[in-house]
Order: C-alpha cells, then structure tokens, then sequence
C-alpha cells in the first residue's frame, strides 16, 4: 500500500497513517457487512481512482475473486465512487451489479480524517446467498451501518491505539451490543457461551454487562471501576476476565455514529486454552534454564576439584594435563551460564567468545593479548558448546607452542558471518580465524596428521560434529593462521 500511495497520490505521511490504521481494523467492518472492502484512492491528477487494500469477509461469500489491489479506473466510471468523494457521505443508490452471473450491491463509504476526505471504501455484497436475516445478521448489519458512519465522519478507526491484530477477537468468536446505558441488547452465541464458562448462570440480555463482568471476576477490591467501565462499552479499551479457571478476552468499540454515543460493541474471546499453553511454555523454558544453571554449578565444581587435584599433583606433565582440562571443562560451563539467562536454546556467542579468550589469557598473563573481531552472531546450542571448546583448545595451544618463555605478542580471533542463498538460504556460513604472531609452524608439520590431543580434538569437533572444515597455516609475515568453516542456520531473532 505505500508504494501505490505514494506513487499515484497525493496523500501525506500522515495521512499514509491513518489509512494503515484503518486497514488494521477494517476486517471488523468486512465480517459486519458480510461483504468485501477495497479502498480507492484518487491519483494526484484527480483522473482516476487507484485499490490500495482489499478486505474479503470471514462470515460470508466473497464478491470479488480476483485480487483488486492496484487497479486504476477513470473518475466517471463508478459514480458511486464519485458521489462519495465529492459529497463526503455514504452512497447507496443504484440497482445490484452482476458479476460472473452474481448479483452484488455496491456502496461506497468515504473515509475522512480532519474534514477531508481521503478515499473511498467500495462495499460489495455478494446477494446470491441473501435470505431472511437472523437476529445476529440484523445485529451485525446495523453495527457495520454505525461504523460506517464513523468512518465517514472521521471518527473511526481510534487514532493512536496499538493494535496486535492477530490477537484481537474477531466477530465471529463473540459479539454483544449494548446500548448507551451499557445493557446488553443482543448476545451472539459464542459470547453467551464464555460468560457461561466464566460463571453466569443466567441469559445476559437485559443485564448491565459491567457490573456482570465485575462480579463474575474475582478481585479484592470492593469493584474494577475500570472493568466496569470497559465492559460498558465507554471507551476503546480491552481487557482479559479471569474467573472459574476462564480467560475471556474482551475489547470495547464506542459506537457513535453521528457524534452521540448511541451504545457499543464488544468483541470477546475465550483464550482459556491460548494461556494455558503459555503458562506451560513458559514452566518449560524456566526449568529448560535451571538445568543449564545447575549443569554450569556441577562443571564449575568439577573444574574446581581437578583445580585442587592438579596443585598436589608432583609431576609438572600430570599439573599441566589438569590444568587443561580445567579450561576445557570451563568453557563448556560459560555456555551452560549463557543458555540459563535465555529463553531459548541459542546464544550470543560474541560474548562466549570474549570469555573464552579471557579464560585462556589466564595462561600467560601480561605477556600475550588477545582481542576479536567480526561477529560471530546467535548460534544455537549444539554448535555453541562444541565451538566453545574448538576455540579454547586452538588459543590454548597457539598460547603453549606460538610463543616462547618472556615472549609477548598478540592473538587475534576474526569471524565473519554470512547467509545461504537459494535451496540451502536456512543455512549460512560462519569463517572463524584465529591469528598469533608467534614463532609460526615447524617445518613440515601437517595439522591433518600429527599434533597433540588438543588439535585431534579441535578436528574431530570441527569436522564430526560441525560439519565443517579445519586446517592450520603459516600467516602472513609472521606466526600461524587457523581457520575452521562451518554450516550454521540463519539467525531466527533478526529475521
């Protein structure tokens, strides 16, 4: 819809706006009418009309099969729609249109915001299916009559809501009418259904809905003043009632047609089962995060003996050994600690990176810094550990065999994250360096072949595990480049 406004009209940013908050809300106005809604806009010249949006209704058959959305028709054609803009009403008048061997009735509904008129809505009904009108059809068509009449005066959609459209009740999961005092006139079978869930024992037509929804919801205070006031319609507001183990999800439409209000509409939902599934998911996530919290506890702890192990330990070979294992055994603590602060099973690994080369720097300090760069982004948890472990194992050993006693230089961890492209596009590609300025590789050493159990391990990580691809180089100039490459799926929290 942006590009056509802006491409063929003369509309402002703002009122670009007011057309968005509008088709936030015009399913409401499409499921009342039982018809469908396309918004037509005239172009900056005034010669024609362009579809920027096209609504079909959830309550009955459609009138257009084809999608009108960015269309142009000549002004002229459709005097409806011309009658509309230039009078700033609701126009009816003309015989039924026949489409395909349907009769539809058209009706075109100016949408005005500031005394000025924006566009048109066309609402087209499909009459092939029109018999004698139940009371819910009757109560339907006159609540889209009054929004109608709304949108024409400018007085809907309420300007500055923040609606999350997928989560509003709709018409057909319940509606109640009620008049200007709040008394329900009309109850569709669905909403009878959840106050009934709720606890109401008897009809709801003809009793202060307010007062109901009050006293069916438990509180300690003596009344919800603002549930009242919700449930009576009295302002464009939603709430959620719980009671009697029911969650009914209510929200408030102020009907005023022509400036006085007349009653209102309430949308209602039953979401009972909608937050039982997130009260489960989120037992599931906090005892997901409290294994990893108590995995972190029971590594450090072992750690800590290995730790109290290797000091009694005479032979310097033996210490060593330890000690090794005491950062292997850390850095796959760091990614437990990570995984218990999140809600899901992925990390930020940037920060297991810093931690990991801090953890190592231990080794030698003030002798040999380590920094990175690039990004290693949201990797998930089966790759996060074993990649943990691959890069202490790779700066451990560039800190033991690159640089000599009293010696001092740098060690530089580089990843470079990129995204797949065609049939492998869930899966991208993550370049991980790692570069000292050491004394460099002896001559003739192969990483494929020979190397201690820290570098048969970083192989058997990178390439069984991973999926990806490991090999050891002299840099450029000076000390030894390590690159593994290794498959990783897109990052799911910045799509």
């Amino acid at each position: 819809m942006n590009d056509l406004v802006r491409q063929h009209t003369a509309l402002s940013d703002t009122d670009l706006e007011w057309l968005h908050l509008l088709i936030s809300e015009w399913q409401l106005l499409s499921d009342l009418s039982f018809a469908d809604l396309v918004l037509w806009v005239p172009t900056r010249d005034g010669t024609r009309y362009v579809s920027v949006a096209q609504m079909r209704p959830n309550t009955g058959p459609t009138s257009h099969q084809d999608d009108m959305v960015g269309h142009l028709v000549p002004r002229g054609r459709r005097p409806l729609l011309d009658a509309a803009l230039d009078e700033g009403r609701i126009v009816r008048e003309g015989d039924p249109e026949w489409r395909e061997e349907v009769p539809v009735r058209v009706e075109s509904i100016p949408v005005c915001r500031e005394s000025r008129v924006l566009g048109v809505i066309a609402r087209n009904t499909n009459l092939l299916t029109v018999r004698t009108p139940s009371r819910l059809e009757l109560t339907y068509l006159q609540s889209a009559s009054d929004l109608a009449q709304m949108i024409a005066t400018g007085a809907f959609p309420f300007p500055g809501q923040q609606l999350d459209i997928d989560h509003l009740p709709r018409v057909g999961d319940g509606l109640i009418r009620l008049d200007s005092d709040g008394i329900v006139q009309y109850a569709s079978p669905n909403a009878l259904s959840a106050y009934h869930r709720l606890g109401l024992a008897t009809e709801i037509v003809g009793l202060h809905l307010g007062q109901v929804t009050a006293e069916l919801a438990p509180s300690r205070a003596p009344v919800d003043e603002a549930l009242v006031k919700l449930a009576s319609g009295w302002a464009p507001r939603g709430a959620e009632v719980e009671a009697n183990d029911c969650v009914v999800q209510l929200r408030a439409i102020p009907l005023e047609p022509k400036g006085t209000r007349i009653g209102s509409l309430i949308l209602l939902r039953d979401i009972t089962e909608v937050r039982r599934r997130e009260r489960e998911l989120m037992t599931k996530d906090a005892t997901i995060r409290e294994i990893h919290h108590r995995v972190k506890n029971n590594l450090q702890t072992v750690a800590a003996l290995l730790r109290l192990q290797a000091r009694r330990m005479d032979s310097d070979r033996g210490r060593n050994a330890l000690n090794e294992a005491v950062r292997r055994v850390g850095s796959i603590a760091i990614v437990h600690e990570t995984l218990s602060q999140t809600l899901d099973e992925s990390v930020e690994f940037d920060e297991i990176a810093d931690r990991v080369l801090a953890m190592v720097a231990e080794i030698s300090p003030g002798r040999v810094t380590g920094h990175r760069t690039g990004h290693f982004g949201v990797l998930e948890a089966e790759v996060a550990t074993p990649l943990s472990m691959v890069l202490t194992e790779v700066l451990q050993n560039a800190l033991e065999h690159g640089f000599g006693p009293g010696e001092q230089g740098t060690i530089e961890v580089g990843a470079v994250r990129t995204a797949g492209t065609g049939k492998a596009k869930e899966t991208g590609r993550l370049l991980v360096t790692v570069q000292d300025d050491g004394r460099g590789l002896p001559e003739g050493f192969d990483p494929k072949q020979t190397g201690n159990l820290g570098l048969q391990i970083v192989r058997t990580l990178v390439e069984g595990e991973l999926g990806g691809e490991f090999d050891m180089l002299p840099a450029p100039g000076r000390g030894t480049r390590v690159v593994f490459d290794l498959p990783v799926s897109v990052e799911k929290r910045e799509r």
